[in-house]
């Protein structure tokens, strides 16, 4: 535990889970859709300390939708094994955030898949984008200042491609 400690320290949220039964596919390993799920808890443990969360959602008239995710599986997980999940915060504009996860084998610290999302912040009242306000900006900008001159997470940026060039 002390390694996957080790190998997310650099993230703001971290949430942990086990690969349930029911997330298992016909190939015997944890289901696509169920890492998405892993990533979904991670990002509300983000938005919670970002100040975006449930709370937020509350007692204001905003929300976040995420708009694009891009989702890399690097290993396979099986029922019972233990997850952690990191988040970090990439990019903000005045309306857009772009943050990263991470997750790890518990036992092992290695990397079995990431998640590059985009959010938008949305004015719940008339269900369009909104600018953030003054005091989640601030929020947000403190959190990007303490990850100032880290590269990017490997994959981060990342896009689906192919060589398209004509091959003999």
């Amino acid at each position: 535990m002390a390694r996957v400690a080790e190998a997310v320290s650099r993230f703001i949220a971290e949430t942990d889970c086990v690969v349930r039964p029911e997330w298992i596919d016909a190939n015997g390993h944890m289901n696509l859709a169920y890492y998405v799920v892993a990533f979904d808890l991670a990002t509300d443990a983000l938005y919670d300390v970002l100040g975006i969360g449930q709370a937020y959602r509350s007692t204001t008239p905003y929300s976040c939708f995420t708009v694009e995710t891009h989702t890399v599986y690097e290993r396979e997980l099986l029922v019972g094994e233990r997850l952690r999940v990191g988040a970090q915060v990439l990019a903000r504009d005045d309306k857009r955030l772009i943050y990263f996860h991470e997750m790890f084998h518990a036992e092992t610290a290695e990397r079995v898949a990431t998640q590059e999302l985009l959010a938008l912040h949305i004015d719940m009242r008339v269900r369009r984008v909104a600018p953030f306000p003054d005091d989640r900006r601030a929020a947000i900008d403190a959190v990007l200042r303490q990850r100032e001159g880290m590269p990017l997470p490997p994959g981060a940026g990342r896009r689906i491609a192919l060589d398209r060039r004509p091959r003999p």
